[in-house]
């Protein structure tokens, strides 16, 4: 594939993200969102956590190895991202925003 002066593709490859938004919704049904950060309330150093949301916005229950799996999925397609700050992941549309710009009504 070729890449701009910048040395990002000119086509990214959204096949990626759209398989991992549906093995994600296969894996959680009902799941809307899921927002991955490493800042799990429960421990005290960097710890993966994630957070899942339905269509209502409401917290969905998961066990801790569900969770683990899918943020660890999710940090693998997007390698390159700034894990520093938390990302939520649209099922819907398969896209990862940073979560502080989605409060901040900047996302998307």
């Amino acid at each position: 594939m070729l890449a701009m002066p910048s040395g990002t593709l000119a086509c990214p490859d959204t096949g990626r993200q759209n398989r991992l938004a549906a093995q994600l919704a296969d894996m959680i049904p009902g799941a809307a969102t899921i927002r991955v950060s490493f800042s799990d309330p429960t421990q005290t150093w960097p710890h993966l956590h994630a957070v899942v949301k339905d269509e209502t916005g409401k917290t969905m229950e998961l066990s801790r190895t569900t969770g683990r799996v899918a943020g660890r999925w999710i940090l693998r397609v997007w390698p390159e991202v700034d894990w520093t700050r938390p990302h939520t992941f649209d099922l819907a549309d398969a896209t990862l925003t940073r979560s502080d710009l989605i409060a901040a009504g900047r996302g998307r």
